[in-house]
């Protein structure tokens, strides 16, 4: 279990910048259950308070093949990496879980919270999220007309999804 590896702390007390965790470090979004889950990488998210509760809110893609494992779920794992890790980030944001187990190919050792959702042994942080809210970003919501061009010439607008974090889980240090 989990808390073998990490230690909670509440979401008030976590001591990171939010842009540079999730911009910059990236992360891993992951959903399922232990025995069929997939993850991808993802550098575009939130973390912040709506409705009086700490929240995350993830953005995928359509055509990424987590879509299906967050939409069916009640829960998403938020997992951040240290550096070193930056290679097993790169390919999880390159290969789909359609055709390869990246966990496997990774050598990533899987942990399962007390609510059964999966995270990553090799993590240094872990944010479990229980669905709030879900949505798709429309073209015609954007004020900014050059951001909705450049970003999605396709029309493949990124559907969210607001979690609150129910659990915060940092690395115990060896």
């Amino acid at each position: 279990m989990i808390q073998s590896h990490f230690r909670i702390v509440s979401a008030e007390k976590l001591n990171e910048n939010a842009i540079r965790l999730i911009g910059g470090d990236w992360m891993l979004i992951t959903a399922g259950v232990p025995d069929d889950f997939n993850m991808m990488t993802a550098s575009w998210g939130c973390l912040g308070v709506l409705w009086n509760k700490p929240v995350a809110v993830c953005f995928i893609r359509p055509q990424r093949f987590t879509l299906q494992y967050v939409k069916v779920r009640d829960y998403f794992t938020l997992s951040f990496f240290e550096e070193k890790y930056r290679e097993v980030l790169n390919y999880c944001g390159s290969h789909s879980g359609r055709e390869v187990d990246k966990a496997k190919a990774l050598k990533l050792a899987t942990v399962v919270t007390d609510k059964g959702n999966v995270a990553f042994l090799q993590a240094r942080l872990v944010l479990e999220c229980r669905k709030l809210y879900s949505d798709s970003l429309k073209a015609e919501h954007f004020t900014d007309r050059l951001v909705e061009q450049r970003t999605y010439p396709s029309g493949d607008h990124h559907q969210f999804f607001i979690g609150e974090i129910e659990n915060c889980f940092e690395k115990l240090k060896p």
